[in-house]
């Protein structure tokens, strides 16, 4: 390996991975711009020897509709054509595999609101930030109600159901 080198690069040289597997909405990519304009270019692209992106699409075409004319990016210049085409689709997917610790979350959250940052900046949805700081109270005749059926799923043998009621749990084709 060597040594990671940073540099500004034209963004109208920069070549789209022609299979990509992963997509960008206009909403995400607006996100993204948004996140550039409160807070810079932190994140570079990631590009092979002939400018063709590996990592940072949506970072490019955030790019574009900022009408950024350099970049921050990183050259790789030592994997494999394989090895760059399995490491866009990790680049992508071990970053979902993260979860949340929705207490941690929710003290960022009430802070950043508490000094009155916009948090839509931070990608949460506003139903997504209601939902986390919404109370869950346990509600015990939901619980009767599907304790309390009128029938055995055991009489049925082990016939596969294709639909289920989502408030009786009752299933059925």
């Amino acid at each position: 390996m060597g040594e990671t080198k940073y540099f500004l690069m034209e963004v109208d040289k920069l070549i789209p991975y022609a299979r990509n597997a992963r997509t960008h909405s206009e909403v995400q990519i607006a996100q993204i711009a948004a996140s550039i304009k409160e807070f810079g270019f932190l994140s570079p692209v990631i590009i092979s020897k002939d400018n063709t992106i590996l990592c940072g699409h949506g970072r490019y075409y955030a790019a574009q509709k900022l009408g950024l004319e350099k970049i921050p990016c990183i050259q790789e210049e030592y994997l494999t054509e394989a090895q760059k085409r399995a490491y866009i689709l990790a680049d992508n997917k071990i970053s979902q595999n993260a979860g949340w610790d929705e207490e941690l979350l929710k003290i960022e959250i009430a802070d950043l609101q508490g000094e009155d940052f916009d948090v839509s900046l931070t990608g949460f949805e506003d139903y997504e930030i209601t939902d986390l700081f919404a109370v869950h109270e346990e509600h015990p005749q939901v619980e009767k109600q599907v304790e309390n059926k009128e029938y055995d799923e055991e009489e049925f043998g082990d016939e596969e159901f294709e639909h289920e009621c989502p408030r009786c749990g009752f299933k059925y084709n």
